[in-house]
């Protein structure tokens, strides 16, 4: 590629950056980088970052953007937008599911206790669960549903009740800062690789007849509440210091039971309410949700993509990318916007440089994450492999991420022209390495990535896997797939899945470091001579 005048006005940077990092020209010489290209790509994240300014406008114009919802669909049209307006192509939406279920909103919530005193109580509803006709008030009670069993003995008994569904919880204070950085000792341990326990015979198949159990559980609660009258359930908060992580209940399926309202309360909250009822003070709340289904029927639901075309190899792909759907009570800045934001804010650096490379660079912002990996499940089945689908109804309702398919692995046409997919999910933690999920070919190719980053504080490639986000798509099909090493920040200890998880609790530098990372990244595996390495595969990994 012809030198731009960016890159002739860099190339000190460049030769600074081979100088200044040890261990580059070594890295450079089993794996190529291009410092000219790492330069510029720098020098854009730095100085002329819209990551800042972009997760405002998704966060606080926008708002949290629960899949299907009237806000995940305005997020996709604000992301198309974006993505168009920096100049890159096939900018478009695809459905991944054609029935994924109901659009679903939440507008305000109000609990009270007023009687024997007045309180006001911290609670937030569960997504998809109905809201109340306005106020309505009822005597508090608690009852215990541990198994299909124990409704029978409850009903008949809490008709116009809302009614405590779990034990009080002893508080535990908290013995780690609410923020911080991965230390050096942190990193030397990951660079550890722990020895895998061998699986207990059949617990994998424990484990999805517990989660059948307890979907089987939901499902006939939701249909005896509403039967019985029960004015509202509140569950307490798996966190402490006034936190309320709060996910999905009710019926997100049209012809699912919705239940009825269902919050979720601050524990400290919580605990008060159980010793009331216990010491027999007869409480009384008042409860008020202005939660709505937004559609009758289930709705299609959408991934949103955009590229910067290859030139001799266009047809193979490297894909970055970010989940855009959130839960529905903070604004989803750290889970995913972050994400969203630096697989976007990398996509406009590498246009802005006018970067040529080989293969087509994709950016994929996936939906329904949240509930099961679906937006990246679906694409990766539809493109790349899948398992033959499921004939077992129990399998059939598992996410397909979680689906045992029948026969040998079916791979799609994409599967051989697909080189890698890096993956942004774990809050706004700066970047720090990068999990290999054990594949060991792809090592030293990510270390020789890394060094131009090291005085950025990235510098550990790790053998280890991490789970639990989109990459897992990937994976599972025995392509590689990526999910970068971050600081913990306070993602763990007030953010996920929290009503904090707002615009506040981000670091913007962490988001401009993890641009130019991801973007160089990007780069450098669509220039190879060769699609990235593979680990080796079976069908038994699956």
């Amino acid at each position: 590629m012809t030198a731009s005048p960016i890159v002739r006005r860099l190339r000190p940077a460049a030769l600074f950056l081979s100088v200044l990092l040890p261990g580059l020209a070594f890295a450079q010489a089993s794996e190529p980088v291009d410092l000219d290209v790492v330069a510029q790509i720098r020098h854009e994240a730095f100085n002329r970052s819209q990551v800042a300014a972009n997760l405002k406008e998704l966060t606080e114009t926008i708002g949290p953007r629960l899949t299907n919802s009237p806000a995940y669909v305005r997020s996709s049209e604000w992301a198309r937008g974006k993505l168009s307006g920096y100049g890159l192509s096939n900018v478009h939406d695809e459905v991944y599911d054609e029935a994924f279920g109901r659009g679903w909103e939440f507008r305000a919530s109000r609990v009270e206790l007023i009687a024997p005193r007045e309180l006001p109580i911290h609670a937030l509803p569960k997504a998809w669960t109905p809201g109340t006709p306005g106020p309505v008030e009822g005597e508090l009670v608690r009852a215990s549903f541990k198994t299909i069993e124990d409704i029978e003995a409850q009903r008949g008994k809490l008709a116009g009740k809302i009614v405590l569904l779990d034990e009080a919880r002893a508080y535990k204070p908290s013995d780690r800062p609410d923020f911080r950085r991965h230390t050096e000792e942190d990193l030397g341990e990951l660079q550890t690789f722990p020895m895998p326990q061998d699986a207990e015979p059949g617990a994998q198949d424990k484990r999805l007849d517990e989660y059948r159990k307890r979907q089987a559980l939901v499902r006939a609660l939701n249909t005896f509440f509403a039967e019985e009258g029960v004015l509202a359930t509140l569950s307490i908060s798996s966190w402490d210091n006034g936190i309320v992580r709060v996910m999905g209940g009710g019926g997100r399926k049209a012809g699912d039971p919705e239940g009825v309202p269902d919050l979720v309360v601050a524990a400290e909250h919580y605990n008060q309410l159980v010793r009331a009822v216990d010491s027999k003070q007869a409480p009384r709340l008042r409860v008020d949700v202005q939660a709505r289904f937004t559609s009758d029927t289930d709705l299609p639901a959408t991934n949103t993509f955009a590229e910067l075309r290859g030139s001799s190899k266009a047809n193979e792909t490297v894909i970055i990318g970010a989940h855009l759907d959130s839960w529905h009570t903070g604004t989803g800045a750290a889970d995913n916007g972050a994400g969203v934001v630096v697989m976007m804010e990398a996509m406009r650096i590498l246009k802005a440089i006018d970067a040529r490379p080989k293969r087509t660079i994709r950016i994929a912002l996936w939906g329904g994450e949240e509930q099961g990996l679906h937006g990246s499940a679906g694409y990766v089945a539809k493109y790349l492999a899948d398992w033959p689908a499921p004939t077992d109804p129990e399998q059939v309702a598992l996410p397909r991420a979680f689906q045992r398919g029948t026969g040998p692995l079916q791979r799609r046409a994409g599967f051989d022209r697909f080189s890698t997919y890096f993956n942004f999910d774990n809050g706004t933690g700066r970047i720090r390495g990068i999990y290999a999920q054990e594949n060991h070919a792809a090592v030293p190719v990510f270390r020789a990535w890394l060094a131009p980053f090291a005085d950025l504080g990235a510098t550990v490639v790790t053998t280890r896997n991490t789970g639990s986000t989109d990459h897992i798509s990937f994976d599972r099909v025995g392509l590689p797939g990526f999910q970068f090493v971050q600081d913990p920040a306070d993602y763990f200890s007030h953010v996920h899945h929290t009503h904090l998880d707002t615009y506040d609790h981000v670091v913007p530098d962490d988001l401009k470091q993890a641009a130019a990372i991801i973007a160089s990244f990007a780069y450098h595996a669509a220039m190879r001579d060769d699609r990235l390495p593979r680990k080796p595969f079976t069908e038994r990994d699956e």
